[in-house]
């Protein structure tokens, strides 16, 4: 398609674009003003296409000085909405070009603030994804509908975004924090659970793909210190075909429960700064009966990527943060995603998380959002927004991470459960495949789905009140099923191979 603009139109790209760091600046959202607009208005320059034609125009015409915050925001949050509404309709390629554009100058001009965006900050940042998102929104009724639907089965709110042919869309429902009426950001930070073992894995892939590890060399000749079984490969790891016991305990098919750590009810809540060292959690896990023989048979184990981290770590010599920064992070410019290890922060903008419990027999909510992830460690602790998701594994499944074999080794499933290398290959109600990844800790939940090539893709965050009993557990899988139905089988004109 292409993209005819008059010079109004070409003003109000300019304006909402060179608007949004404006407002920043003026909001304060570092030391210098100066320096805000010129390191957002740089970052503007890294558009291409139509868009970036017409943001690398002079901006002389745009009247920006002069005006109050207030004035500001009034001026250019309704040219942000204008802007994505008239590339939408003409190609939503450009108005996604226009929207990661914006992005990324909105968090160039945040970034070098020393320490946490003020709440003025914070709050104009959400004012400004949420004016790109506005235009988006209303084009797609039907997932705006679903993700309602989530929230009225109790979730507390939910952010979607959808990648496909026709263009991006993103929205939200619910709440960003109980008692109060704000919707959950539209690219707000999210702890996105076991979605934490695609990229382990992914890394362990690359670190295949430079020759340093074997994908079916036993493990025990990379981590002696453990004493593991010889039989026990990279490979099973990665596909929990290990039999190693899980340490947040293990379920039986006959009902018994193996207990591991404390991860949930008043204990939990009263600990959950507690530092664990990933050596601890391996060790507990040993000390356990293996659930199977190595390669017999397949359970899920968050020991198998614990193990993978440190695996990562001793043949690279690096922390797995390091590591992820230089393999994947860095290379997809994935801002928004963090390899915590034990800090209980969580970058701002994000959606808060609860955990409900039963003590002396009162009910008690409490805010888990900030808690020391370690006790989950790679098993499920990393934090990442949609979009980073939306990033990551679209560029994954379209091979600009992993060489071709290696991409198709990650996706050729196990038999008993459909699990490759860190993600799940699944069939869809109408015949297509999704490969997939979902994860929830504590109240925060994430969803990944992807089509075999990265060309169409669907990521969510979601907050909730978790529980003791999960009760929400057969909501999730309701709603994972109803938004994958709506993405990628209704209204396709094929299903998705």
């Amino acid at each position: 398609m292409s993209v005819t603009l008059t010079d109004q139109d070409k003003l109000t790209l300019r304006t909402a674009a060179y608007g949004a760091v404006s407002l920043l600046a003026a909001a304060g959202a570092a030391g210098s003003p100066h320096r805000i607009a010129t390191e957002g208005s740089i970052a503007l320059a890294s558009a291409t296409g139509p868009v970036g034609h017409v943001l690398a125009a002079r901006t002389r015409d745009i009247k920006l000085n002069g005006k109050s915050v207030a004035e500001l925001a009034d001026h250019v949050l309704p040219a942000l909405t204008a802007a994505m509404s008239l590339l939408t309709k003409q190609d939503p390629a450009e108005a996604d070009n226009f929207r990661n554009t914006v992005n990324v100058a909105v968090e160039a001009a945040t970034r070098t603030h020393q320490g946490r965006p003020s709440p003025t900050v914070a709050e104009m940042v959400r004012k400004i994804t949420g004016a790109l998102d506005a235009a988006a929104r209303q084009d797609r009724p039907e997932l705006q509908q679903v993700i309602q639907e989530i929230v009225d089965s109790g979730f507390t709110g939910v952010t979607l975004r959808v990648h496909d042919e026709r263009g991006e869309w993103v929205g939200s429902a619910g709440v960003r924090k109980l008692g109060q009426s704000a919707e959950p950001p539209a690219n707000g930070h999210v702890r996105i659970g076991s979605n934490t073992k695609t990229f382990i894995a992914t890394v362990v892939l690359q670190l295949v793909g430079e020759g340093r590890i074997g994908l079916d060399d036993p493990v025990d000749d990379y981590l002696p210190e453990f004493g593991l079984d010889r039989r026990i490969t990279v490979r099973m790891l990665l596909q929990h075909t290990s039999g190693v016991f899980n340490f947040t305990g293990e379920y039986y098919e006959d009902g018994l429960v193996v207990p591991g750590i404390v991860w949930s009810g008043q204990e939990w809540v009263d600990n959950r700064f507690r530092t664990y060292r990933p050596e601890e959690l391996v060790r507990l896990a040993l000390s356990k009966p293996a659930r199977f023989e190595p390669g017999t048979d397949w359970s899920y184990s968050n020991t198998n990527y614990v193990l993978a981290r440190l695996l990562i770590e001793k043949v690279t010599g690096r922390s797995l943060a390091a590591e992820m920064r230089r393999l994947i992070l860095g290379p997809l410019g994935l801002s928004g995603t963090v390899v915590p290890d034990t800090s209980p922060e969580i970058p701002e903008p994000h959606a808060h998380a609860y955990y409900r419990y039963e003590e002396a027999g009162r009910e008690e909510t409490v805010d888990v959002t900030r808690q020391n992830p370690s006790w989950i460690s790679t098993g499920g602790d990393m934090i990442s927004t949609t979009q980073d998701l939306h990033t990551f594994i679209s560029a994954l499944m379209g091979g600009k991470l992993l060489p071709a074999p290696l991409l198709a080794e990650m996706c050729t499933p196990e038999p008993k459960a459909g699990y490759g290398l860190g993600v799940f290959v699944q069939k869809t109600e109408c015949g297509g495949t999704v490969i997939t990844h979902n994860g929830g800790i504590a109240g925060h939940g994430a969803l990944m789905y992807s089509t075999p090539d990265g060309s169409r893709t669907l990521t969510a965050a979601l907050n909730y009140v978790d529980d003791v009993a999960m009760s929400l557990a057969e909501a999730f899988q309701k709603a994972t099923r109803r938004l994958v139905d709506e993405v990628f089988c209704v209204g396709q004109a094929e299903p998705a191979q």
